[in-house]
């Protein structure tokens, strides 16, 4: 366009160029071509990439654009993940599910048993899609004035908008984790937002009403509800019907069934050479599948799994790596930890 503008000025038009930011951060970029009394004036709306991830390409979420045009403003940048580690599957296609479900519904649910990488795909997808990140680990102790705002000082005059306040307003990613740990009236200050009315009142303040941002996006995770994981309980109903979609996740390696990515993502991840990474991949799914079967409290992420690799490849030997790694990680119990202690050794020194 620029150089078109360049060619008719050379035909005795003068040239002007304005640029100018639209109500959702579109950039837009008008030429007026002028004659005597004669003049055209040209706009061109320039797309804005949804991602700037070098991991970007890996998946196939490019015709999902969570905010085509939108620039979202200076001031969330920073809230913007840069560098998540990619995520590893045998085929789920986890990534381009949740941005599918983002760019129909809004909003969706992960479930699954902790170690699977929820929160660590919910960044990734937050980096691929370019939006910033509102995070809210939700908790017993959490209250609608942690999510929702409050005034601070004396008097009424310094209000701060709570995390879903801040997001409803500029928009971006709210993740809601350990959901089915939130109390009763939180999740229903927050089913006006999730449906088709898409508004908050802010009755603590002065009944200020606030649209959903039309780029606001949410995630929700939980551990699946069992007396094993303390404060959890069943999901508010009238909240689980406003997940549109629920993906389930599960460990890629578990008990006999040995993922040859893992033990890929291991080697690339700490250096070690192949046959240890495989024996620590061994006993990590012999670990998750005690826990999945209610015989340990905890089953190793793949990021727990790597930070062993890592002493290992430091130079302390297994076992004592796996001491204040695994080891302790799983456990203050004595006896659970020799449970663990025993299985290391059960691969590493036969």
């Amino acid at each position: 366009m620029k150089q078109e503008a360049k060619q008719l000025s050379g035909f005795g038009y003068g040239t002007d160029s304005i640029k100018t930011t639209g109500k959702y951060g579109v950039k837009t970029e008008s030429f007026s071509l002028k004659k005597g009394n004669a003049k055209i004036t040209v706009g061109i709306t320039k797309r804005k990439e949804m991602s700037r991830s070098p991991l970007y390409n890996k998946y196939d979420i490019s015709k999902y654009d969570l905010h085509p045009g939108y620039e979202f403003p200076e001031f969330l940048q920073s809230l913007i993940p840069i560098g998540t580690p990619e995520y590893v599957d045998s085929g789920q296609r986890y990534v381009e599910r949740i941005v599918r479900a983002l760019y129909y519904f809004k909003q969706c649910a992960l479930i699954g048993p902790s170690g699977t990488g929820k929160t660590h795909i919910t960044y990734l997808v937050a980096e691929l899609t370019g939006l910033p990140v509102w995070e809210v680990n939700c908790g017993l102790q959490t209250s609608s004035y942690d999510l929702i705002g409050r005034f601070i000082g004396l008097g009424k005059e310094n209000w701060v908008d709570g995390q879903v306040t801040s997001w409803l307003r500029y928009g971006g990613l709210l993740y809601l984790d350990e959901a089915n740990m939130m109390k009763q009236d939180v999740a229903t200050r927050l089913n006006p937002v999730l449906d088709t009315r898409g508004h908050l009142v802010l009755n603590e303040k002065d009944n200020e009403i606030v649209v959903r941002h039309p780029y606001a996006y949410l995630i929700i995770s939980m551990n699946p509800f069992s007396a094993e994981f303390a404060g959890t309980k069943p999901l508010n109903a009238a909240f689980r019907r406003r997940m549109s979609v629920w993906i389930n996740f599960d460990y890629e390696s578990v008990g006999e069934k040995i993922s040859q990515k893992e033990v890929e993502l291991l080697i690339k991840r700490s250096q070690i050479d192949e046959d240890t990474a495989y024996k620590i991949i061994r006993v990590g799914a012999e670990m998750r599948r005690q826990y999945k079967a209610g015989d340990l409290p905890y089953g190793p992420s793949i990021g727990d799994l790597i930070h062993w690799a890592v002493l290992i490849k430091d130079g302390s030997d297994p076992v004592s790596a796996a001491e204040e790694t695994i080891v302790a990680l799983t456990s203050d119990s004595v006896e659970v930890q020799a449970d663990v202690r025993r299985l290391v050794e059960s691969v590493f020194k036969a």
